[in-house]
Order: C-alpha cells, then structure tokens, then sequence
C-alpha cells in the first residue's frame, strides 16, 4: 500500500493539469449545471410529493438487496423458462472468460457494445480485443471516448468533456477524409458508420439497467436506441449486467425506469426503454436466435455484507451526484475517478478495483454532503467516502497538512487564553510563511481571529443550568471567533420566552469525518451527545449558528455512533436556528429589525441544504424589510470548512476554481452585502468577492413583541 504522500503527489499533479484550462472547465460546468436545471424542472412538474418519491426508489433497491440470493435464484429460473442461457462470473477475468467463450463458439469477429459500465469495470473491450476480436461502441458518447482511446468520462456522459472539433477530429480520422465541426455532418457520419457495423455484426452485448426476477427481464435504457439496432439483426444477443440491477417485481422496475431519467437528464422517460424476456425468431427467418446472460459479482457480495458499504449497492448509475458535486465540476471524470467517476465512484472502485485505486482521488470528497441530498435512493456517499478514507489511512498513513487543519480548536482555544498574541502573530507576514512552509496552511488564505472573551463569558448570568427548554451548541465559530453572534442567538431566544443552556461541550469534529479520522469524531460525537443528552429536557431543542455543526448533531452522530438511544434523542431535538427564528418570528414571539441596510445576496452552505435550503434566511430577512435574493450555483462554494484553508492545488487553490463561478455571480447581482450562515463560507466568498459578507444575525435585531 503506498504512503498518503506518494498518492497526494500524483494527485496534486493530476489537479495541476487541469486547473489552469478555463474554458474547457466553463463548457463542462454549462453541461453539468443544465443537467441540473434540467432535473429541477422535471421535479416540479412531479405531481406527487419527490421526497416520496426517492424513499420508495430506495425501498425498492433496499429490498432487492436484501433478498439478493432469493431474487438471484428466481431470476434465473424465470429466464431459462425463456429459453435464455445465464452465466454467474464471480469476478472481472472470469466474466470477460464467458464473454469471450461465447463469441468463440459463435466464431465472432465484430461484435457491437450499447453503453455499459459494467463492461467498462471489467476491461470486457481490452479483453476481447487481444484475443482479435472487433468490437464496436455504438452509444455516440462511447464511440467517442473509444476513437480517442480514452475510459468514460461520466457514468451519463461518457463524451461530455469533447468540442464538437475534436470529435471532428476523431471522426474524419476513423473515415479518412476531412470532416467539418458542423453537428448535422458529423452526425450523418456517426449514422452512417454504426449501421454498417449493426447489419454486419456477428453479436451483440448490451448493459442492464435492471433486472425484473418474477418474469427473468432485463430492461436497457437509451436515448439513442443503439441497443435495439445492435441485439434485433445479430443472431446471438449478450446482456452482461451486475448482480445489484435485480429487483423483484415489474412495479418495483417501474419505479426506477422514472428514477433513471429524472436524476440524470431531467427526462421522464429515456427515448427507448427496451424489456427483453428471451428471443424469438425474426420474420421470415428459421435460425434460431440466443439470448446469454452474464451476472457478474466482483467484489458486491462484499459490499453487500459490509454494513457500511451496503447502500452503495443502491446506485442505479443517474450520475446526479457527479453533477453537482463540485470537484468534479471543476476536474471532470479522468481525475476524479478510475473507471468509476465521481462521489459514488470512490466506494465503487475501492470494491471492484481495490481500496489503494479508490484512494487516489478520495481526497477530492470535501465532504460538502451534496451528493447524499440529490441521490434518488439516498446513498449516503459522504459516510461511505469517509469510511474509505479511514481505512486507507490505517494503511497508507495521514497526509500532515490534514492532522493541523484538524487541530483547530485547540490552536484557538490556547490563543483565546492571549488573544492578542494570538491575532498578532497570525496576521504577521513571517508566522504565515512559516506556517504555510511547516504547517501548510495557506498564506494568502484570511485566518479568523479569536475574540477577546469566549462566548462562555458573555453569557455568564444569562443561561441556566437545569430545566432549560433550549440548548445551544456553540461549536468552535461561536465560542472562540465570533461570540457575540452566539450572545446575539442566545438572546432572541430568551426574547421567546425561551430557558438557554450552554452545555459542556467540544466542537462538532465534522473536520475529523472529512479527512478520514473517524476514531477521533466518535470520540468527539461520544463526548456532545454525552452531555447534551444529560441536558435535554422533554420538549426542548438544540440550536446552533453553524449550519456544519446542526447538520452534524442531527445527521452523522447517529451513524457514528450506531444509532444508540442517546444519539438518536439529540438528532430528534436538533433543528436549524433559522427555521426556529423564522417560526417564532411568524407566530408573533419575536420581532425582527434590520440593522444593515442594502439589498442581500443570500447563499445557501451545502449543510442547509439537508433543512430547508435557506428558504427561512430569505423571509426573515424580508419579515425586517430587507431585500434579499439567493444567489447559488447549486453546488459548494468551494471552502468545505478547512479544505480551503490547506496550501496547493489540493486546497486553496482548488477552493478558488470552484467557488469562481459563485463569485462571478454575487458581484454580478448587484447585491450590497452577502449573507451566509457559515463562517468559513463567509471567510471564502469574501476573499472572492471583496463584498462584505454578514452572518443573519449581524442584519437583524430581534427584539420580544410590544405589546399592544
């Protein structure tokens, strides 16, 4: 297993490469962002409720995966009723092995391939290839990246990073004359090329997109309706397909074949949804026609009785989590990814192609959480990518840089002991070439400075020790940089009518899970729920001002810590402070005024997207009079807490390409000020933007109600 450094090495090469190549990084984005417009489209025209939705898609894959063996038996019974023939590979060479065997009996020299990243995690084209067999990829994006000589670049869009000129490029290559970048040329080209191949070719191999066990039916889902063009003329068809596509009934398929196009293009339905259940002849033909099935395990027996890596198996391949993951949107698949790209790419490929191979491009998971929020059965990746990246590192080491930037709290709280000292020498030129030289930690970068009393000591008279029907949790911004917005929150809750604790606690540790270390978040998770749980009272609730630290008590505690009572309990009572305010706000508990005034650029950190995506900010501050509009991209803003803190392109560099197009659009907005509920987003877009950038609760005094 090679160290952390070498893999940091390389991958820092990989970012360098691609970081400096703007426009091609702008047209990815155009692509990715659409796709995500597209889909957001598509959801509000639901008639039912998506969130519904999305729990019965994961129900369906759950339950499939469950009763993976039963349902495996059962298929392959009803498809041997049909007369199709069913292979079990149990890992990649013995797959390519049957494939191979198949088109050898069948004497086979051209075969043509419909999209299938099966086929492309099992390196079935290489395979075939060196034993002289032809094969042809008739998905357009994959003939594209075949031509090139290049993997997928996308699990939907296998070409999405090629111009139309370099496929110019590629296509008069492989016709041997020139060829202009007009579309209409270049795909007259394309027709013309695969359908000599689909009346010529001796087999044909598809993908599956899922696999109905009571009727033996495997479904393929295109746009372009290559699958149908290669399997109808060829007399020998091969659906190559994972274990994890089965699902027991045709209404369970149903409900995927609606989940597939949503998530990924924003379609309703893909163009061709093809349900093939055996062969029959053709009209006017005698011979007799084969269908074969290879199931492949290759390493999903193993995800499947791994409890943390269970879920991955729930991917019905969307690619919505590469769309809005914000390093991949700025790298693109051939750095974030092996074959497999993206956040679900990084469980994926430490099962199939070895935990080391998933390592190298972890590290680009910052943890934003997004992936979880858009996924159609709810994979929960970022736990997953934290899992991965905690086994390597019992391996393989943690890098320096990620141990300091997780030590955080405790610099802080010895510098809140001598805050002048501690602001003195962080702003110094020489301490922050040192600290970037020795530490790696940014110069360029704004490092916070503490405030000259903790919050601790602000609200001594002011919180009680028993009996309170609120808790605060500080986390670290709130207690040490910028207690007077903690004083602030405290207060309009007690203007509620509201009893405040301040129970012991320590920081959240979100930094602990992001990088991997999650013996040290447990502890953490131990310690807060511990506490706030002795705490809580019937009926009370958990606030804090950081949307990372309400997103961690409510969601990561209870899955680090197993589920137990205790947890479970702080999840319950947490809630999003800005939700709170804005209700008691609306119920007439509390009244807002403005104290800035100036119309609002309001951002939306990824954690508040798991609530209600700032929606509360939005109408509290319109509640107080002030103009107020969200300005987002959709994705991160590229800080992910100390990820933008780190020196390189592994940090703040790639901090600033991915938040440049969110700048781009605050300045543009005609905003006076930015408001954020994060503190380290507020750092970043402030650096970005030379805009002053508040917290909610530096625009607003609240105040109890006068009464009338």
């Amino acid at each position: 297993m090679r160290k952390a450094s070498e893999l940091h090495h390389v991958l820092s090469e990989k970012v360098a490469a691609v970081l400096p190549k703007s426009e091609w990084r702008k047209y990815l984005r155009e692509a990715l962002f659409r796709t995500l417009d597209k889909r957001s489209e598509a959801i509000q025209l639901m008639a039912h409720d998506f969130e519904k939705f999305r729990h019965d898609a994961r129900r369906v894959k759950a339950h499939a995966v469950n009763n993976l063996d039963k349902l495996l038996q059962q298929f392959i019974q009803n498809c041997e009723k049909r007369g199709a023939k069913v292979y079990l590979a149990k890992d990649a060479e013995e797959a390519c092995r049957i494939v191979y065997r198949i088109a050898e009996e069948k004497n086979a020299r051209l075969i043509t391939k419909s999209k299938s990243m099966t086929t492309e995690e099992i390196g079935l084209n290489q395979f075939l290839e060196k034993h002289e067999l032809k094969v042809v990829d008739t998905d357009l994006g994959e003939l594209i990246v075949q031509l090139a000589g290049e993997r997928p670049f996308h699990l939907v869009y296998p070409a999405v990073h090629k111009t139309r000129q370099d496929v110019a490029e590629l296509f008069s290559r492989e016709a041997g004359r020139k060829l202009s970048d007009d579309i209409g040329e270049l795909m007259n080209f394309a027709r013309e090329y695969l359908r000599e191949k689909f009346l010529t070719a001796d087999l044909a191999i598809t993908g599956v997109n899922i696999a109905i066990a009571e009727t033996g039916t495997v479904i393929v889902e295109t746009n372009e309706g290559n699958d149908r063009l290669g399997n109808i003329p060829a007399k020998t068809y091969i659906a190559v397909m994972g274990m994890e596509k089965l699902v027991e009934k045709i209404e369970d398929a149903l409900k995927l074949i609606v989940a597939h196009p949503v998530s990924s293009t924003g379609q309703w339905l893909t163009n061709y949804v093809s349900f093939l259940s055996g062969r029959t002849p053709l009209a006017g033909r005698a011979e007799e026609r084969e269908m074969h099935i290879v199931i492949i395990d290759n390493g999903r027996s193993a995800m499947r009785d791994d409890p943390v890596f269970r879920e991955a198996l729930y991917c019905i391949r969307c690619g919505a989590c590469m769309n809005i993951c914000p390093t991949y949107s700025s790298l693109g698949g051939h750095v974030f990814g092996h074959i497999y790209t993206g956040p679900i790419g990084i469980p994926w490929t430490a099962f199939v192609h070895g935990l080391e191979k998933a390592a190298e491009f972890a590290p680009l998971c910052i943890s934003c959480g997004l992936c979880r929020e858009i996924c159609p059965t709810i994979i929960d990746m970022p736990y997953m990518i934290a899992e991965v990246k905690h086994r390597y590192i019992q391996k393989g080491g943690q890098m320096f840089v990620n141990k300091v930037v997780e030590s955080y709290e405790t610099a802080y709280r010895v510098g809140s002991k001598f805050p002048r000292l501690f602001n003195h020498l962080i702003s110094s030129t020489t301490t922050r070439f040192l600290m970037e030289k020795f530490l790696g930690i940014e110069r360029r970068r704004t490092l916070p400075k503490v405030a000259a009393k903790p919050l601790d000591k602000l609200l001594l008279g002011k919180v009680v020790e028993n009996g309170a029907d609120a808790l605060f949790f500080a986390d670290f911004f709130a207690r040490y940089l910028r207690p007077d917005i903690g004083a602030k929150a405290v207060d309009a809750l007690i203007h509620a009518g509201y009893r405040v604790s301040l129970p012991p606690q320590r920081s959240s540790g979100y930094p602990y899970f992001a990088y991997g270390d999650l013996d040290k978040a447990r502890k953490q998770a131990e310690y807060n729920v511990r506490n706030l749980s002795k705490a809580l009272s019937d009926g009370a609730v958990i606030v804090s001002i950081e949307p990372t630290a309400t997103y961690t008590l409510k969601h990561l505690y209870p899955k680090l810590l197993n589920h137990i009572p205790e947890a479970e309990k702080v999840s319950e009572a947490t809630t999003s402070l800005t939700m709170l305010l804005h209700t008691l706000t609306k119920d007439g508990k509390l009244e807002a005024k403005p104290v800035i005034e100036g119309r609002a650029a309001v951002h939306v950190p990824c954690h508040e997207r798991a609530f209600n995506s700032c929606r509360e900010v939005v109408a509290l501050l319109e509640s107080a009079g002030i103009e107020a509009t969200v300005v987002e991209t959709g994705t991160c803003c590229g800080m992910a807490g100390t990820f933008g803190m780190k020196h390189g392109v592994l940090g703040y560099e790639l901090s600033n390409v991915v938040g440049e197009e969110l700048f781009n659009r605050m300045k543009a907005s005609s905003c006076s000020y930015v408001v954020s509920t994060s503190s380290v987003c507020k750092i970043h877009i402030s650096d970005g933007t030379s805009l002053p950038v508040y917290h909610p609760l530096e625009t607003l005094e609240f105040t109890a109600p006068r009464k009338r």
